[in-house]
């Protein structure tokens, strides 16, 4: 059984900081091929906010460039993301995906619950 975590949501002023982690936790999971951040529910047309893949190659939304940066941890199952200068518009329930994970073949995808992210005065 493969699950997904999310944490580090919040209540922030605007030009404030938060960090998100995902982490994924399972039996034999030999491998992701990418984790990401995305704004919309599991089933739905996510909203891509940020991603990174094999080799730490990141991709960004035009809306964050410059102001998040993603990051994975050490032993690869899990990921940060550090937003800078948040703005009101970023507010929003972001959902973290495990992309292509090899705990089971052929290799599934994993969404987490979600955390909630508020920016407001």
């Amino acid at each position: 059984q493969v699950q997904v975590v999310e944490s580090g949501g919040g209540l922030v002023q605007p030009g404030g900081s938060l960090r998100l982690s995902c982490a994924v936790s399972g039996n034999n999971i030999f491998s992701i091929a990418a984790m990401g951040w995305y704004r919309q529910a599991p089933g739905e047309e996510g909203v891509l906010v940020a991603r990174i893949a094999r080799r730490d190659r990141t991709d960004y939304s035009d809306s964050v460039r410059g102001r998040f940066t993603i990051s994975r941890g050490n032993a690869k199952n899990t990921m940060y993301r550090q937003m800078n200068n948040l703005k009101p518009e970023d507010s929003d329930v972001y959902y973290c995906r495990a992309e292509k994970v090899a705990a089971t073949d052929p290799p599934k995808d994993y969404w987490g619950q979600g955390t909630q992210v508020t920016v407001t005065s």
